[in-house]
């Protein structure tokens, strides 16, 4: 599992997201809302479409809320990742969540945001 990279590995905070990534950021803060999540995330595949989901934790299943966003995408027919956003109170993108946007996509960036949507960096590697 690669380490947890830091939210601003690659990327200006400061830097205006597009509009589409935006929609990302305000996906992913609404699926953290919805059921009082730790941390919420959308994806976008490669004809545009949009997954959220929030991070999971059961007795017998635990899931960040980008492995369930990219979950979501493959089983609907995704075979490549443009963009991921991840709305989190962590400094930090965690390694499994990372990992998986990865195996669609060696090259879309994650954007992590603040429970607020600010964006605290955009991961490109």
């Amino acid at each position: 599992m690669p380490e947890s990279p830091t939210a601003s590995a690659g990327a200006d905070a400061t830097a205006p997201l597009s509009a589409e990534d935006a929609k990302l950021v305000v996906l992913a803060r609404g699926a953290r809302a919805r059921i009082s999540a730790v941390e919420g995330a959308a994806v976008r595949d490669q004809d545009g479409r949009t997954y959220a989901g929030a991070n999971v934790t059961l007795p017998s299943l635990t899931l960040t809320a980008l492995q369930l966003a990219v979950a979501s995408a493959v089983a609907s027919g995704a075979t490549r990742l443009e963009a991921a956003a991840v709305v989190t109170e962590a400094s930090t993108l965690d390694g499994a969540g990372h990992a998986v946007v990865r195996d669609l996509a060696v090259d879309a960036p994650v954007h992590v945001a603040a429970p607020d949507g600010t964006l605290l960096g955009t991961v490109r590697q």
